[in-house]
């Protein structure tokens, strides 16, 4: 957590502004119960936006039979609704394809809360919408207060009804949310008024959901919720500004914990004062040199702190600072605090003088935050070294290197005595002084000081030998050499508390770096698990264990720093309960604090993917006060991958089922029409054959026999594609006897055109597939002669330019739609109103274009440029055209 006291922008909110740009923009109608005119508002606003110019869509809205509001949709852009089919039943979606495919600058969207239907993109209306606004669309929608994650419970504990369709917290903190609010006699005449549900359903919602009690609570909820919406979003535009002050919107509360006993009491108390000043509340430990001096006993006591603040509601921090006070400010000032809860110590006179007090410091220095001060209890430190700063005390080492330094100073200037006056004499004594405080600390600074003062007296001020001093002025110099040390001690403990914080934020920080680093290249879900345990191991000296749902609905180990760990009952309990809450559960937390493991959640929005379980082989807590923070981070990290890695996986299935479904689709199209064409003259010409054979007869049944046989090869040949089973067979083919065979395989197809060959002999011999090459040209001869025009000619021409060997095929018919040639070798493609949509299952061509990259060719389609028509090209690299015969043949 870093201030901005130095009125400098806050990086983090300017990376968040950032982050929306090119994004659109989402505005929530937040109402507390259904009637209030969400859809209304936001329809009537629409209107707005529209005469000022702005391409605005209706996506989808829901009016419910309400006249006013369906009389706001008339004569209204809407896009049409995709239809599903589910069970038997017809359901109405929204068509996202199709909005995006419009690109309006803002798309009405109601009740933001909805579940797709199965088979939708997404399940959630929601993540519709985000992928709206990732695509640069502005989304006005709406939601009712009892659908937003954080307050289900609340909503459920009054209305005795819980709703299972909620929108995640983080989709409201990103939006701009206008309440649309009624008082509760207003909305329930509404409701009388049959303005909201049918008469009947009316009165039974009167005496349930919609009493005025239930009425009032949820708008208090709705304003509320929107009143911290509000002042979150300003409080980030002030950090990224950089602007001063508490900017007192709301209020805000901090309580400063420590490891004293006693602030279980602090944290209860900032509770009290949150919830009557009806605020955000967040437990701060600061984190200073001291800290690491802690027993584990003191540990404990900081993280069962900050837990029971966890328990109780409250955000929980841990900041690093140089000192207490330094610390509480700079968290004040980045919070943009009001209140403030602390504690006052029971300290000596003597402490204080030489100390001063926190207390009175920060009432002092922070004149625009209220301070409530409690008393603490007495509790004597159970080892008062830990109440010294690390650094002050000296050590052996340095004590015997501070004296020999003393010394080789005391010797050299004996030596030098005769060319040196004592001013210069001292000013060697600074020497030892200055460096015994920079390594060793105030207390051998202070030593240094001392012994330098002493030696000076005894070896050069006279009388020498004895520590008399008969001069004043020799005594001034003694004191400046005390002065000196006690402040170069006291700057360079500073500067050390200083550089060891810095070292540790950048030790965090690598270490963050490093471990994302790691687990991001990996694409494997079970050995992103593995590592993730392996590394929180080696990172935090604990043993972990991670643990998800895979199938059924136990949790199983998914993996583990040892792979020989196994969990009882009970640990097996708290880790089930931290994945169904999603909150943490075990050794160290209020629930089922028996277990030997702490479990927390992996969460990714506002779903749980896994809990990750640590233990340590040490009494105490499983994992330290200043650890807390970096494990929340490794946590946090190790969610997003594990999400990362779920969507992929969900992607490639959702693949699988698309291409299964367009799979299903064509061979239905093919079965019900391509197909039945040829069998029907087959049929038609087996009944006459009773009444005689002709060679006509026989034709027709030859000719479509071999139709028919073309289609299902295709059929066949797409699936080989498909399961990626194509076995080549390369060898040297002469392309003039590989057209003509085609050609006249493929005469059927070609019958009513004049086929012209141009093909030179001349051409170098190309490395390929006979098959595929052979059947890669009866698909273009087919299509060509399928599309083309009855009576035009089809051209067949080989040429050699730049090295590349160039087969093309030529038809005179409508040609391709301007800029979608690319799109006519896709699977199933069939252009509507071009050269492309007669008939075909739309196999065709795709599959020359996989057999073409099976074989390490490439394949063109464009339109003709001396005249009508459509032009597909066969390009063989130089790789594939054989130069020399006798390596050819060697090889």
């Amino acid at each position: 957590m870093a201030g901005s006291g130095d009125g400098r922008p806050d990086p983090d909110a300017l990376l968040r502004q950032a982050a929306q740009e090119g994004r659109g923009r989402l505005k929530i109608f937040l109402g507390a119960a259904p009637g209030v005119g969400k859809t209304y508002e936001m329809l009537s606003e629409g209107a707005a936006r529209e005469r000022d110019g702005v391409d605005v869509v209706i996506g989808v809205v829901e009016t419910h039979g309400r006249i006013e509001t369906e009389a706001l949709t008339r004569g209204r852009d809407i896009i049409p609704r995709r239809r599903v089919l589910y069970e038997g039943r017809t359901l109405l979606e929204m068509d996202l394809d199709a909005i995006l495919a419009r690109r309006p600058r803002l798309v009405l969207v109601d009740e933001l809360a909805h579940t797709n239907a199965p088979g939708s993109r997404h399940p959630k209306r929601y993540q519709d919408v985000e992928e709206l606004l990732a695509a640069g669309i502005d989304v006005y929608s709406t939601v009712n207060i009892q659908h937003v994650e954080s307050l289900n419970d609340i909503v459920a504990s009054f209305t005795r009804v819980r709703v299972r369709e909620t929108v995640p917290d983080r989709i409201l903190e990103q939006a701009e949310v206008e309440v649309v609010d009624i008082p509760p006699d207003e909305l329930i005449e509404r409701l009388k008024a049959g303005k909201v549900y049918l008469p009947a359903e009316a009165t039974r919602a009167l005496g349930h959901f919609f009493s005025k009690s239930n009425l009032s609570a949820l708008r208090e909820l709705a304003l509320r919720r929107a009143a911290q919406v509000v002042d979150a979003r300003m409080l980030d535009d002030v950090r990224a500004l950089g602007l001063g002050g508490t900017w007192a919107g709301s209020e805000r509360i901090v309580v400063a914990i420590s490891e004293l006993p006693g602030c279980d009491a602090l944290v209860r108390a900032a509770k009290r004062v949150a919830d009557g000043l009806r605020g955000p509340w967040t437990a701060v430990f600061i984190e200073t040199p001291r800290a690491a001096h802690f027993t584990d006993e003191q540990h404990a006591r900081v993280a069962a702190t900050m837990t029971l603040a966890t328990q109780l509601g409250g955000a929980v921090a841990t900041v690093p600072a140089e000192n207490v006070v330094s610390g509480i400010q700079s968290v004040l000032l980045d919070l943009r605090a009001t209140q403030l809860v602390l504690g006052k110590s029971h300290r000596s006179r003597w402490f204080e003088l030489r100390h001063g007090s926190i207390v009175d410091k920060l009432v002092r220095d922070t004149p625009d935050v209220t301070v409530h001060v409690l008393p603490m209890p007495v509790s004597p430190p159970s080892n008062p070294r830990i109440l010294k700063c690390p650094g002050h005390s000296g050590t052996r080492s340095g004590y015997a290197i501070t004296t020999a330094m003393v010394a080789g100073v005391t010797a050299l200037a004996s030596a030098l005595f005769q060319i040196l006056d004592l001013g210069n004499v001292a000013l060697l004594y600074l020497l030892p002084v200055m460096a015994a405080a920079s390594l060793f600390g105030l207390r051998t600074g202070l030593y240094a000081g001392i012994a330098s003062s002493l030696a000076y007296n005894f070896f050069f001020l006279p009388p020498t030998g004895t520590l008399t001093i008969s001069n004043p002025e020799n005594l001034i110099s003694a004191i400046v050499l005390l002065g000196i040390a006690i402040a170069t001690s006291q700057l360079t403990a500073r500067v050390r508390a200083q550089a060891d914080l810095a070292t540790a934020s950048s030790r965090t920080n690598a270490i963050l770096a490093g471990f994302v680093r790691q687990i991001a290249a990996v694409n494997d879900p079970d050995v992103a698990a593995q590592m993730i345990c392996d590394d929180v191991h080696r990172l935090l000296d604990v043993q972990v264990v991670l643990l998800g749902r895979t199938t059924g609905s136990e949790l199983e180990i998914l993996a583990a720093s040892d792979p020989a760990y196994r969990l009882d009952i009970m640990d097996n309990a708290a880790a089930s309960w931290a994945f169904d809450t999603g909150s943490p559960a075990g050794k160290g937390s209020g629930t089922l604090a028996a277990s030997e493991w702490l479990f927390q959640p992996m969460k990714a929005g506002d779903r749980v993917l896994g809990v990750l379980g640590v233990a340590s082989d040490r009494a105490g807590s499983p994992i330290r006060a200043d650890q807390l923070p970096l494990l929340s981070s490794l946590i946090d990290q190790s969610a997003l991958v594990l999400e990362r890695l779920r969507l992929q996986s969900e992607m490639r299935d959702l693949d699988v089922v698309r291409t299964r479904d367009r799979l299903r689709a064509a061979l239905l199209s093919s079965v019900s029409h391509d197909l039945r064409t040829p069998l029907t003259a087959v049929i038609a010409a087996a009944a006459e054959l009773h009444h005689g054979v002709t060679p006509e007869l026989i034709g027709t049944i030859e000719g479509e026999a071999q139709r028919l046989n073309r289609f299902v090869a295709n059929l066949l040949d797409m699936a080989r594609v498909e399961a990626g089973a194509l076995k080549l067979n390369v060898e040297a083919i002469d392309l003039s006897d590989a057209v003509t065979g085609a050609a006249h395989d493929a005469r059927r197809a070609l019958e009513g055109h004049e086929v012209r060959l141009e093909v030179p002999p001349d051409l170098p011999l190309v490395r390929a597939d006979p098959q595929l090459l052979h059947h890669c040209l009866l698909n273009l001869l087919d299509n060509a002669g399928r599309y083309g025009e009855p009576g035009t000619e089809i051209v067949i021409e080989g040429r050699n330019r730049f090295g590349d060997l160039r087969l093309a095929v030529l038809d005179h018919g409508p040609g391709l739609p301007p800029g979608r040639e690319g799109e006519v070798f896709e699977t199933f493609t069939r252009f509507e109103g071009s050269d492309r949509a007669i008939g075909g299952t739309g196999l065709g061509l795709a599959i020359v274009k996989a057999f073409a990259d099976a074989m390490g060719m490439s394949v063109e389609a464009a339109n003709r440029t001396d005249g009508k028509g459509a032009v597909f090209t066969l390009i063989f690299p130089s790789k594939l055209v054989v130069r020399d015969l006798s390596t050819e043949g060697a090889s």
